[in-house]
């Protein structure tokens, strides 16, 4: 058995699907990342300008989509949701590139996310770049 636990959640100013930007490029507000101080440790050598990739659950996303008119446009042929971007998937995990604007203790405060307010976060990866990384 799979089992995620959040480790925190999305405090933005977008709350209706509809309106939100289909990627965070395409006008994503900033919006503050709140984890749960159990994983205070987690955030130590998170930084501003740090790009990082958010991983989070659509937890409003339909799981049983398997094939979806990419980005909602009817002229375009059903494509199956593996590939494509869309939320609705039987597994909705979101993937978020963003920089690290602040770092308030257990918030961070990040740019371009398209992510619903109170969308649960799963995980926080760097993004790897050129050097040796961890």
């Amino acid at each position: 058995m799979i089992e995620i636990s959040p480790v925190g959640v999305v405090s933005s100013p977008l709350t209706d699907a509809a309106a939100a930007p289909k990627q965070g490029d395409e006008g994503g507000p900033d919006a503050w990342l709140e984890f749960d101080p159990a994983v205070a440790a987690a955030l130590a050598d998170l930084a501003p300008g740090q790009e990082i990739l958010l991983l989070t659950w659509f937890d409003r996303a339909a799981r049983d989509v398997l094939a979806v008119h990419p980005r909602g446009d009817a002229t375009r042929p059903r494509t199956g949701v593996f590939s494509t971007r869309s939320p609705d998937r039987p597994n909705p995990i979101g993937l978020h590139r963003v920089t690290v604007l602040e770092v308030d203790g257990v918030r961070v405060k990040v740019d371009n996310l398209e992510a619903l307010d109170g969308t649960p976060i799963v995980d926080v990866k760097p993004v790897l770049g050129g050097v040796a990384e961890r």
